[in-house]
Parts: C-alpha cells; sequence; structure tokens
C-alpha cells in the first residue's frame, strides 16, 4: 500500500509538470511580444497577483498532497476563440496549504482542486477593484477551504471601489497619490510634498501642524526613512492628527503619517544607495539591500552622518534681584564636530502563508566633539568687567539592540493577531574641559578657573505588545491590545576643580551627583468600530498605569512615584455628504510624562549665568484634544480641507526660572528649572489648499491660526494669551529633461514660548527658553530652493543640490521676563547651507514584506537607538 501511495503521488507530480511544460511552449509560441492579458488581445497583463489558501478536512485537519490547479483563459489566434491554459499547479505542503504568485490580476481564473478520498472543488475567483483608488487587489486569501462529500463554491469577494483624492476616514483623513503624475520616479518625500496638512522642507525634515509626526508603513511605525521608499509604489497616505485609544497615550500629539503600498507579491532583491556633502565638508553616506527567496528573506542597512554645524548668538540679561542690578551682554560662537554611524541586520520567516517571524539586531556608534566660547561684558552698577568662558568636549555613544516580532493572518478577512518584543541597551561617557577668565576692562586676565566635569552613564528598556483585529459581521471590528515598558537610566556625573597651588584637579562632591531611575508602564485597550449608511463611528478606550523610582546613589537618597490606573477614551465621528464633502468631529484624552533629564535633581553649575537642574516632584500632563474637519475634493486635483481644534493641558511640564540661595556658590542665584503649570490651553483653525496649476506646477498653502496661553501658581508670570498665524507655500515645478524644482518659503508671526518638548539635556541651556510661561519668540521667515536632476531611463539614479535659508532670515529670538530678570536671545545656527546629494535605487521591491512583518519592534528600537545618541 505505502508503494502504491507512492507511485500515485509520483505520477501525479509527473502529469502536474508536463501540464506546466506543454502551456508554457504554448504561451511561448502564440503570444505576440510584450505578451497578452487574459481575454484582452494586445495589451500586457502585469502578472503581480496572488492567491492563497488552505485545504482541511470536515474535522478541520489539513489535507496534504491535494492536487491545485489554476487556470486563466486566453485568446487563441488560430480558431479566434478564448480557451483555458494552466497558469500555476501544484500539490498542498503537509499542513495543508497552497501559494501561488505572480499571477495576472484582470479577468477571471479557474480554482480545481482534487485530492484522493474527497470529491472535487471547482470554482471561479478573480481580483477585485478595492481602496481609494479603484485599483485592483493584488492579494486573496481563499480561507481555509474544507474538502467534504458534497463540495461547495466559494463566493468570490468583491470590494467595492472609493473614488477621490482626499477621503476623510473616520479616525484618519487619506490622501491618494497613486496618480500623482509630479512624484513619479522620485521617493515618498515627493509624495509628501502634496499632502494636505504636511510640511516638508528642503532637507526633508517633516512636519505636521508644526510638529514631527510618527511613520508608520501599513499601519505599523518603520524603521524605513521616507527617502528609502520609492514613490511609485504608494497608493495613498492617512493623515493621523488625533490619534485613537489604539496608540500610545504618552504617544505625542503630532500625530501620524501612514504609508498605504501599492500590492506586489514578487520575490527578489531590492536595494538604494547613498551619499551627500555639504558646503563644510560634512558627509552622509548609506545603503540598504533586502533579498528575499521562497519563505526567507534577509536585508541589512546602514548609514553614516558627520556634522560640522555652526552657530553663533547673543544673550543679553539684566538680573532686578540684585542690588545694585547687573546688566550682562554674551557673545556665543559654537563649533560641532563628529557624527554617528547606524547598522540593522534583519531576518524574516514566513513560517506559512498566514504566519510570519522576525529577528533583527541594531548597532550604534556616535563620536561627537564641540568647542564653545562665550566672552561676556558685566555690569555690575559702576563697575564695569569682562570675562571669557572656552568650553571644549568630546561624547561617545555605543548601543546594541534585539527586537522580535509576529504576525498571524487568520482566514477571516481582515483578521489578524501580532506580537512585539524589543530590547536595547546603550552606554555614553563624556569629557568637557571649561576654562574661565575674569579680566579688566584693557583685557588683562586677573583670575582663572579650570574645571572639568566627566560623566558616565547607560540604559536599558524592554518593550511587549500584542495586538489583536476580528472584523464583525455587520461591517464593524474590534480590535484590542496589551503592552509593557520597562526603562532603567544610571548616570554619574562629577566635577572636579583645579587647585591653583598644586594644579591638581579636586572633586566637588557638592557639584557631582551619582543617579540612577527606573520608569515602568502597563497599558491595554480596545476600540470598536461601525458605520450605518453614511455615517461612520469609533469608540475606545485605553488604559495606563505607570510608576517611577530614582535614587541618589552616593547619599542614598531615594524618591519615587506611582501613578494610579488613568482611562484615555477617544470617540471618532463621520458624515460624508453630497458632492465629495465629508465632516468629522473626534475626541480624544492622552498623556506626557516628565522624562528622565526633567526629573533628575542635579545641579549644573558649570556656566554660573545659566544653572540648571530638574525637579523630582513632576508629575504627567494629562491634555483632552478636540477636533472638527470639513473636505471638499474638486476637480482636476484641486482639494480643501478645514479644520478647527482646541487641546487643553492639566498639570502642563513647563520651564520655569526661580531665585534661590546656592549654598556652594555661597550666593542668590537663579535656577533655570521645570514645573508643572496649573494649565495651558491652544485653540486654533487650519486651511489646507492643493492645487494642481498645470502638469508642471503645482502648489500647496498651509495656514494655521492659533491662540496659547499657560497659567501658573505666580499670577505675574502667567503667560498672556496670544494669536499668532503661520503659513506656508510649497512649489512644485516639473521641468524639461527630468529636472524638478522647488521653492518654498514660510513665515511665523509673534507667538508665546512653546511649552516644554523634554529636551535631553540639562536645563534649558545657551539659546533656549527660560520658561515657557514667561516669553514670547519673534516672527521671522526663510526661503529655501532646491533642484534635483534624474538620471538613467527608469529615473534610479538623481542628484539633488539644494539652498536652505537663502535670505539668512531664520534667526531665533527669543524674549523672557519676570519677576527676577528681563532676557534676550537672539541665535543662528547653518545660515545658507548648500548640500549635494546622490541617490541610487536597484533592484525589484517585494512591498508585501511590510504587509506581512511585524515591525512594531523595529521601529521602537531603532527610536530609542537615534534617542540614546541625542542624550
Amino acid at each position: 500500500m505505502i508503494l502504491l501511495r507512492h507511485k500515485e503521488l509520483y505520477m501525479k507530480q509527473l502529469l502536474i509538470i508536463a501540464g506546466i511544460i506543454i502551456t508554457s511552449f504554448q504561451l511561448a509560441a502564440q503570444m505576440p511580444a510584450g505578451g497578452m492579458p487574459q481575454g484582452r488581445p494586445g495589451m500586457s497583463a502585469p502578472a503581480i497577483g496572488r492567491i492563497y489558501g488552505k485545504l482541511v478536512d470536515s474535522t478541520g485537519k489539513p489535507v496534504g498532497e491535494a492536487t491545485v490547479l489554476l487556470l486563466g483563459g486566453k485568446f487563441d489566434t488560430t480558431t479566434k476563440k478564448m480557451k483555458e491554459v494552466l497558469l500555476k499547479g501544484g500539490l498542498t505542503q503537509p499542513n495543508g496549504e497552497f501559494s501561488y504568485e505572480e499571477l495576472p490580476v484582470f479577468g477571471p481564473l479557474k480554482l480545481k482542486i482534487s485530492a484522493t478520498g474527497f470529491k472535487s472543488i471547482q470554482e471561479d475567483v478573480s481580483f477585485q477593484k478595492q481602496g481609494v483608488s479603484g485599483a485592483p487587489s493584488t492579494s486573496k486569501d481563499l480561507g481555509n477551504i474544507t474538502m467534504v462529500t458534497d463540495s461547495k463554491m466559494l463566493n468570490t469577494v468583491t470590494i467595492t471601489a472609493n473614488t477621490g483624492t482626499l477621503k476623510m476616514d473616520i479616525d484618519k483623513k487619506t490622501f491618494s497619490v497613486d496618480k500623482n503624475l509630479v512624484s513619479v520616479g522620485g521617493t515618498a518625500l515627493d509624495v509628501m510634498k502634496n499632502v494636505p496638512s504636511v510640511q516638508v522642507d528642503i532637507d526633508g525634515n517633516v512636519k505636521l501642524r508644526n510638529a514631527t509626526p510618527q511613520i508608520f508603513i501599513e499601519g505599523r511605525p518603520t524603521t524605513l526613512s521616507l527617502d528609502q521608499i520609492p514613490a511609485d509604489n504608494i497608493e495613498s497616505v492617512e493623515v493621523i492628527t488625533n490619534p485613537s485609544a489604539k496608540y500610545d497615550a504618552s504617544g505625542g500629539n503630532a500625530g501620524i503619517l501612514n504609508i498605504i503600498l501599492k500590492k506586489n507579491r514578487k520575490s527578489g532583491y531590492n536595494g538604494n544607495l547613498r551619499a551627500g556633502i555639504d558646503k563644510r565638508g560634512g558627509i552622509n553616506g548609506g545603503g540598504d539591500f533586502s533579498f528575499r527567496q521562497g519563505k526567507f528573506n534577509v536585508s541589512a542597512s546602514g548609514m553614516i552622518n558627520q556634522n560640522k554645524g555652526r552657530s553663533t548668538g547673543t544673550t543679553d540679561q539684566l538680573n532686578l534681584y540684585e542690588t545694585p542690578q547687573t546688566a550682562i551682554h554674551q557673545d556665543n560662537a559654537t563649533r560641532n564636530n563628529g557624527g554617528f554611524a547606524f547598522g540593522k541586520v534583519g531576518f524574516d520567516y514566513f513560517m506559512t502563508n498566514r504566519t510570519t517571524l522576525s529577528l533583527n539586531g541594531i548597532k550604534v556608534h556616535g563620536n561627537f566633539k564641540s568647542t564653545d566660547v562665550i566672552n561676556s561684558n558685566i555690569a555690575n552698577g559702576s563697575a564695569l568687567s569682562l570675562a571669557a568662558r572656552n568650553a571644549n568636549s568630546e561624547r561617545t555613544f555605543n548601543a546594541n539592540g534585539l527586537q522580535f516580532g509576529m504576525k498571524h493572518i487568520f482566514p477571516r478577512d481582515g483578521e489578524e493577531l501580532t506580537v512585539d518584543g524589543n530590547y536595547f541597551s546603550g552606554k555614553n561617557s563624556g569629557n568637557t574641559f571649561y576654562k574661565s577668565d575674569s579680566m579688566d576692562l584693557s583685557h588683562v586676565v586677573y583670575a582663572t578657573d579650570q574645571q572639568k566635569q566627566i560623566s558616565f552613564g547607560n540604559m536599558k528598556f524592554f518593550t511587549a505588545q500584542t495586538d489583536y483585529t476580528r472584523p464583525l459581521k455587520n461591517k464593524g471590528k474590534v480590535e484590542a491590545g496589551l503592552r509593557v515598558s520597562v526603562q532603567q537610566l544610571v548616570n554619574d556625573n562629577q566635577t572636579y576643580l583645579q587647585n591653583d597651588s598644586t594644579g591638581v584637579f579636586q572633586k566637588l562632591v557638592s557639584a557631582g551627583s551619582n543617579y540612577s531611575n527606573t520608569n515602568n508602564v502597563y497599558a491595554a485597550y480596545t476600540t470598536f468600530t461601525n458605520s450605518i449608511k453614511n455615517f461612520g463611528y469609533q469608540v475606545g478606550l485605553r488604559a495606563e498605569s505607570s510608576n517611577y523610582t530614582g535614587e541618589l546613589i552616593s547619599s542614598h537618597q531615594q524618591f519615587s512615584n506611582s501613578y494610579p490606573l488613568s482611562l484615555f477614551p477617544s470617540v471618532f465621528l463621520s458624515q460624508k455628504l453630497k458632492k465629495d464633502q465629508q465632516l468629522q468631529l473626534n475626541y480624544s484624552r492622552r498623556v506626557n510624562r516628565p522624562n528622565f533629564f526633567q526629573l533628575i535633581p542635579f545641579t549644573d553649575r558649570n556656566d554660573p549665568l545659566n544653572i540648571t537642574r530638574g525637579n523630582p516632584d513632576l508629575v504627567p500632563e494629562f491634555t483632552n484634544s478636540l477636533e472638527a474637519s470639513y473636505s471638499k475634493n474638486f476637480k482636476k486635483g484641486n482639494n480643501l480641507l478645514l479644520s478647527i481644534y482646541y487641546k487643553s493641558t492639566n498639570d502642563l511640564i513647563t520651564r520655569y526660572q526661580q531665585k534661590e540661595y546656592d549654598d556652594v556658590l555661597a550666593k542668590e542665584v537663579l535656577i533655570n528649572s521645570y514645573i508643572n503649570a496649573n494649565s495651558s490651553y491652544s485653540v486654533g483653525s487650519e486651511i489646507t489648499s492643493v492645487n494642481t496649476i498645470t502638469k508642471w506646477w503645482d502648489i500647496t498653502t498651509n495656514v494655521n491660526f492659533y491662540n496659547s496661553k499657560i497659567t501658573t501658581d505666580s499670577i505675574a508670570s502667567n503667560q498672556q494669551a496670544l494669536w499668532s498665524w503661520f503659513g506656508k507655500v510649497n512649489n512644485n515645478f516639473k521641468l524639461p529633461a527630468n529636472f524638478k524644482l522647488q521653492l518654498s518659503a514660510n513665515y511665523q508671526s509673534k507667538t508665546n514660548l512653546p511649552v516644554s518638548s523634554g529636551e535631553r539635556g540639562f536645563g534649558p541651556g545657551f539659546g533656549q527658553s527660560q520658561s515657557a510661561s514667561q516669553g514670547y519668540i519673534k516672527s521671522f521667515y526663510s526661503v529655501d530652493a532646491a533642484l534635483q536632476k534624474s538620471f538613467l531611463k527608469n529615473k534610479s539614479l538623481s542628484a539633488t543640490l539644494s539652498f536652505s535659508d537663502i535670505f539668512r532670515s531664520r534667526k531665533q529670538q527669543q524674549h523672557s521676563e519676570s519677576d527676577y530678570f528681563i532676557q534676550d536671545v537672539s541665535r543662528m545656527r547653518d545660515p545658507q547651507m548648500l548640500r549635494l546629494n546622490l541617490a541610487y535605487r536597484f533592484g525589484k521591491i517585494d512591498m508585501s514584506l511590510f504587509k506581512r512583518k511585524n515591525m512594531k519592534g523595529e521601529s521602537e528600537g531603532t527610536q530609542g537607538a537615534m534617542q540614546g545618541i541625542g542624550n
């Protein structure tokens, strides 16, 4: 019996192979050059479709070694009639699965299944249109096909097409870009320049409502940068200005840009190479490579970035608390030299048609050197003096990370489960030498202080998350997930002062800090989405709790905060109107927790005029956001989007400056620190217009009017409500000979100082505001330009020359004041910067990896690495 079974299997395989060979010869002999689609003579059918499924018996057990054939219609030039030909064929795997790729997406296909002991199945299948653009789907999961005595025909799944360039969904706005001719041959950066509400500067920095958003691909964070994603593979971009309960409550208020890709199931290799240089000789470069064959995909990427930045500025400060009052003028010049290198190696295993495992390792190294010169003129009553401080510093950072991901797609369309794990660790060290000279008006030095600061630190964090999505029968769906995050940080910062008589550097115990802390966050969420005709709704609830512990190791002083369970609801409503119009209303509650550098109680006295300290008593801030939007799509690619929004924050974390007596310096000084303000609010309206003037010129205009105010315990230092606005105009010109020109300009009116964004450093530092509740930013404007030339037949090689801040007008000017001081700061960084960048793409990319892979762990590890460089 065993021999007969093997003989039968062997004969099946021979028949299938013979049928495929004969069909291939028929196609080669009869099809004209360029190919012919199914049933449509003279036109080429794209063979990018994928059909897969699983055979099971009535008990649910897999049916292996069954014959599965896919046939398609072909026009016979001899008989002038359609006839069936074999496209793909084979036997199911022992687990019952089968998968066929590179199938034509137009025209009907016929599926034939036969197995010993089961009745045959014959079914028509097709790739139906879907999505905003109405493009055909290129992937079909036939689910679990049950082999029984009476076979049942599988119903063809039909997905209704939607039309329109700008579409408002229940919790997002979707902008279709698959027919955007301006971005053909470019990258995702070119696409983003044409998306409403999104701003892209000449260096490729993306902003959403003046804040940096997270970048997602197919609903997951990604380690890819926008210039690594070909524009030709993008179908649409989802703009999420107010994330729902599905996303981390502490994920910030800047929003999310989610890239939806055109479906492509081809295996193969792909990659890109990049290199650039700026006018100071700072170089950057990198490359990415991916190879997929069968069930395996291997990828590698690396990049280097050199920094040769220059900045200059002035500070004028009047200390009101001193008698007589002290007036200080400072001139500052900073030179940075250094850079970092980043590398990642990834491995993906497509265990089954529906289950994928991913493992990635990352390595980061950074080394930074800087020199800082501050020249000061000090007037204390009638006494005048001069001072000069020179600082030379070097900082090194090394990190390693490991990421794991699993994604399982269920037979039910839209049902999936993902699991993510990420571990990251890094170490940093720093060494800074300060020399401060006190001089008379003749520049004769009468006193010199020399000081060293040596620091060491390490960080470790671990995150784990799982998400589950299940569609419902009434077109609704339920999503749920769990997440845990653990972060540990250690910092040892010691200061040494040179003894004038011995020349030996002696430790200043009172000025040192050896500090450690641990942050834990636990979260769970669920959302429910449904629609009633043209009205859609989504409700969600997220629960998070966290705790924080810290210790000053030298003094054994311990402190902690335990934040109880907090609930973060979200509600989204959407109503479609006639004539391509739509209304949307949404609400969410989010949180921002104080970070390590805001909490550390270390007092940095290196600059006596800028003493900084963290505040371990800070508590999280909570924000309630409400937004309403209206959109209208016009003909010829013109769109209008109107939004109004309101945000209210309690216990806002903001910078603050206060006077106190310092035991080390033995005098009263001003301390730059952080506090929880009583409350703050911001309200605004945004108008975005996208207009196609001609085939070679499009323009995007974005204007935002807003009002904000911060309230603290001190009435005298409350921030006054101030109406402000900013606008940006971006022009894209498609020129002959594969040239593109971009001209952009932006203007920021006088506005209140922004709230603290959690800078990773001790206190405000030079050129930063003393307190967000005590000042404003003066108005400024800037103009940028870039010229790009594409080469080769497929435009895979490009060269871009950019010129930023053409008129040297991007100057940061801040004014702040309180009962203790009046201060004006002016700063300019890298004005009129020229950069030349080259980019080359090669290979055929397999975009299906993004749909089948689970990429959340990859994103978090890379983000942690980049954040660590800034520490």
